[in-house]
């Protein structure tokens, strides 16, 4: 079973929603174009096969959940690896395929809203909505747009696993 990545919840805004804090991490990164429900499996071939070591250390690293998924339109998308904790930038190993990028991130705090499920655009997007939703009845305000957290695999019946829609948002 992998890692999950660290963080510390502030506060519950609502039974499905918290508000976490996330210390600074890197990411492995992976742009992708293609719709919302298919852009994830594109880009983790690449991502994964860097974590095995198709790198230019070729060094083998252990796998952390979530796989986070940005939209950046309805056809493009960034789809990331979080690097085990402790993984600075600088100790990544330089990736071997020319579209992963490492990326540093600094701490931040985090607005994000739990659900089960597979990965329909319908549900995706309404979960979206109702993460905004509680954003604002509890006055934060969004830094950014709404990415998504994908715990486990696919082959794990849709009722168990765990999905979240993400915001970052202000500092309260």
């Amino acid at each position: 079973m992998a890692a999950i990545q660290a963080y510390t919840v502030v506060k519950k805004l609502d039974r499905t929603t918290e508000l976490r804090d996330y210390p600074a991490h890197t990411l492995i990164s992976c742009e992708v174009d293609d719709n919302l429900e298919q852009a994830g499996s594109r880009g983790f071939g690449p991502l994964v096969r860097y974590i095995s070591g198709a790198n230019q250390a070729r060094q083998q690293i252990a796998m952390t959940s979530p796989v986070l998924h940005a939209p950046q339109t309805a056809r493009h998308h960034v789809i990331s690896f979080v690097l085990p904790e402790g993984m600075a930038p600088e100790d990544a190993p330089v990736p071997s395929d020319a579209r992963v990028t490492v990326v540093q991130v600094p701490p931040r705090q985090v607005a994000a809203r739990r659900f089960s499920g597979g990965w329909r655009q319908s549900q995706v997007l309404d979960n979206a909505q109702e993460l905004t939703k509680t954003v604002e009845k509890a006055g934060l305000v969004a830094v950014g747009e709404v990415f998504y957290g994908r715990y486990d695999p696919p082959w794990k019946p849709g009722f168990a696993r765990r999905n979240e829609a993400l915001v970052e948002v202000g500092r309260v």
